[in-house]
C-alpha cells in the first residue's frame, strides 16, 4: 500500500469528503498499471491509457492520481484520473480521462475527483482546465455545464476519429470541448439571455444499445444543430431540462 501524500496539493479538501475515500498520486510502476487496467475496466476494453504514457505524464509532473476505497479490510482502488499542462503562457491544463468504477457511480465522486483537481491546478499556478466530452451525454453536460460552470469552447466533429472501447464502439467521436475558469463561481443564464435550445437524449448510451440507428441520428441531428447555430453567431450558454441554452455571442 502507498504512503498517503504529503504534498498539501495533493490532498483533497476535507468538507464533504467520505469517510474511508482518499485520492492519491500515482507515484509506483505497480499503482500506474493499476490505474491503466481500471480504465480499461471502465471503458470496457483497451480504450483507456496505455500504462507507458500513464507513467510518462505522472513522472513528469503531471496530474495522474488513484481513488481509493479504504473503508474495507483492503483498500481498493476505485478510480483514476489523468491530466496535463498546456502552452505555458496559457496557464491551463487539459483533463484527459477521468473513470470511476460502475459500483461507485452516483456518489459524488467524480466531483471530489474535480473539486481535487482544481486544488492541485490552483497549487500550481493553473487557473483553468480544459477537457472534451459527449455532446449527446445528458448527465455530463449537467454537471460540466451547470454544476462545474464550464465553458463550450468549441464543437470537434468526429475529434478521435474511430474509437474501438465498448463505450463508443459504433459511434462517431464528435466531442464538446470545454474550459472551467477554477476562480469563477458557476451561474445559471437569465432565462431573457435563452435564445433557443438544442435537445439531447435523456440516456444515450442506453439508446445505443437498444437502438443503435436512432443513437447515431441524434449525433447528426445535434451536430448539425450545433453547426447552424454557430454559424449565426450563437453560443451555449447554459444546459438544464431543455437540452443545451443557446445566447447571442458576446
Amino acid at each position: 500500500m502507498s504512503a498517503p501524500a504529503t504534498d498539501p496539493a495533493d490532498a483533497i479538501p476535507g468538507e464533504g469528503m467520505p469517510a474511508g475515500i482518499e485520492i492519491r498520486p500515482l507515484d509506483t510502476v505497480e499503482e500506474v498499471f493499476a490505474a491503466s487496467a481500471l480504465l480499461d475496466e471502465v471503458w470496457g476494453d483497451r480504450g483507456g491509457m496505455p500504462p507507458n504514457m500513464l507513467r510518462a505524464l505522472a513522472h513528469s509532473g503531471n496530474y495522474a492520481v488513484a481513488l481509493y476505497d479504504t473503508a474495507g479490510q483492503d483498500e481498493r482502488m476505485i478510480g483514476a484520473s489523468v491530466a496535463f499542462f498546456a502552452a505555458p503562457a496559457a496557464r491551463s491544463m487539459h483533463s484527459h480521462i477521468t473513470g470511476v468504477l460502475a459500483a461507485y457511480r452516483s456518489q459524488g465522486l467524480g466531483r471530489l475527483l474535480k473539486q481535487h483537481q482544481r486544488a492541485w491546478a490552483f497549487a500550481r499556478d493553473v487557473g483553468h482546465i480544459t477537457w472534451t466530452f459527449d455532446p449527446l451525454v445528458a448527465r455530463n453536460a449537467h454537471f460540466n455545464l451547470r454544476v462545474l460552470g464550464a465553458r463550450v469552447t468549441e464543437y470537434l466533429v468526429d475529434h478521435y476519429g474511430a474509437m474501438e472501447d465498448a463505450v463508443n464502439r459504433g459511434d462517431e467521436s464528435d466531442r464538446l470541448m470545454v474550459s472551467w475558469a477554477l476562480a469563477a463561481p458557476a451561474s445559471v443564464p437569465a432565462e431573457r439571455e435563452v435564445v433557443t435550445s438544442v435537445a439531447v437524449p435523456h440516456d444515450i448510451e442506453a439508446l445505443r444499445l437498444t437502438d443503435p440507428a436512432e443513437a447515431l441520428e441524434w449525433r447528426y441531428r445535434v451536430r448539425d444543430a450545433f453547426g447552424g447555430l454557430g454559424e449565426d453567431g450563437f453560443v451555449v450558454i447554459g444546459f438544464d431540462q431543455r437540452g443545451y441554452l443557446f445566447g447571442r455571442r458576446p
